[in-house]
């Protein structure tokens, strides 16, 4: 494979539809670290005459034009246009400024962009772009659109595989149309693989180019080397130790509620708050939250004492936790695939990564919350007007009593239950395979 090789992510078309509106605003694409951000803005850049990207991080001295003087884009398109020798033409350059929140001011001139240049393309990213808006309150209203971006989708990773036959054979069928035996047992085959690669994009190329899930492994080690090693970026006041400890408490408690006095050995509640709040927003945990689930929005009844807590992607979830992946393709017994609560992981994430690049898509389950008998339905979604209650189950009829205990209480008329098995009906319940789940 060549090192070169883009693959096709999801956030693509909104990119190029973006790229096309002629009354379109400065673009901020967001998203955790390494999640194919640059990527994707210089796959768009191919589309224009002139492409030119700006690296706060690695082109220092460049910080410069912004933090001297004044913050309209005239004078500071001229002077980059200058050090990089590449034209800024309205309507021909793709404007990027990666990592820009390294350079305050920069964020700052992007709505003079927007008021003075509205003709140019200008998108800017970064990885702890959340941190830096929040020393601007007010920035960008009305002048910025943002994106958010996450890593491969299992239908990406099939794409980037060449499955593309498999993957419109899974996106045609439904409950009532399964997939033939044959081919459902592929597309579980390839789920267990992406379980263990996840969707890092460089656990993904190296995966693709070789087909060596010990490489992969290594990869994966060395991603969470550097998520970890970001830590002292986050703030100063949240010490790296605590963020150390909760990230890793993040990975042990999958399974169930967050604990927050369990999740650090020195470090008060508040503290362990503030650190998980910070790894939320940098985009590395996805908190997944109780609600009551009674009607429509469903965060207008919400619990935040009780949640979950899920990593952001399945590969660096299992390289954390220890799993031993072989057990994962010997064996088709749902329990040793979900060791860590790694199949609730990888629906949530296909329901966030499947979701409008336009809003960041909120994670509610339900629990019954009388202390003498326990249910729980994993996730609730909402499907037009209606709430859809999501099971991820191993079994069959026999496992969905807090399914149809929720389905009753509520009144709800359909329910999903996600496994390994193929797509069926089983009265009003509707069974999507797990590779499947975004077909919701």
């Amino acid at each position: 494979m060549q090192k070169n090789s883009y693959f096709y992510r999801n956030i693509d078309a909104g990119l190029l539809a973006w790229s096309k509106e002629s009354d379109r605003k400065v673009l901020l694409l967001r998203g955790a670290r390494q999640v194919g951000k640059s990527s994707a803005v210089r796959h768009l850049g191919k589309s224009f005459k002139y492409f030119l990207e700006i690296n706060f991080e690695e082109d220092v001295e460049v910080r410069s034009f912004f933090e001297k003087g004044s913050l309209s884009p005239q004078p500071i398109i001229e002077q980059l246009s200058i050090k990089y020798g590449i034209p800024v033409i309205p309507g021909e350059t793709l404007l990027f400024f990666d990592e820009i929140q390294t350079c305050i001011p920069a964020i700052s001139s992007l709505r003079f962009f927007y008021e003075k240049m509205p003709e140019l393309h200008v998108v800017a990213a970064g990885s702890l772009l959340e941190f830096a808006l929040e020393e601007i309150p007010s920035f960008g209203v009305g002048r910025i659109t943002s994106m958010f971006m996450y890593p491969f989708s299992f239908y990406e990773f099939l794409g980037a595989l060449g499955e593309n036959l498999l993957l419109d054979v899974i996106r045609k069928a439904n409950p009532e149309n399964p997939l033939n035996e044959v081919i459902h047992n592929k597309a579980v085959e390839l789920l267990k693989r992406f379980l263990v690669v996840g969707g890092m994009p460089d656990a993904v190329v190296k995966y693709v180019g070789t087909k060596d899930l010990l490489q992969v492994q290594t990869i994966l080690s060395s991603l969470l080397l550097s998520l970890k090693d970001d830590f002292s970026k986050y703030k100063k006041r949240v010490s790296v130790v605590h963020l150390n400890e909760v990230f890793d408490s993040v990975v042990r408690q999958a399974e169930g509620k967050f604990v927050y006095e369990k999740a650090a050995m020195q470090a008060s509640n508040a503290q362990v708050k503030q650190s998980l709040e910070m790894l939320i927003m940098a985009g590395l945990v996805y908190p997944v939250t109780h609600t009551s689930g009674n009607g429509i929005p469903l965060g207008a009844e919400i619990n935040p004492k009780f949640q979950r807590m899920f990593l952001f992607d399945t590969g660096l979830f299992q390289r954390a936790l220890g799993l031993d992946i072989s057990q994962i393709f010997v064996t088709d017994d749902f329990k040793t695939i979900n060791r860590g609560a790694l199949a609730e992981i990888f629906v949530g994430l296909e329901l966030v990564k499947n979701s409008s690049c336009y809003n960041k898509f909120p994670l509610y389950y339900w629990q019954r919350e009388k202390s003498q008998s326990s249910a729980q339905v994993d996730f609730l979604i909402q499907k037009n007007e209606q709430i859809l209650p999501v099971e991820v189950k191993a079994g069959t009829q026999g496992a969905m009593q807090s399914l149809r205990l929720f389905m009753k209480d509520k009144s709800i008329k359909k329910g999903i239950r996600t496994s390994l098995e193929n797509f069926a009906q089983y009265e009003n319940i509707d069974v999507y395979p797990m590779y499947a789940i975004s077909n919701l």
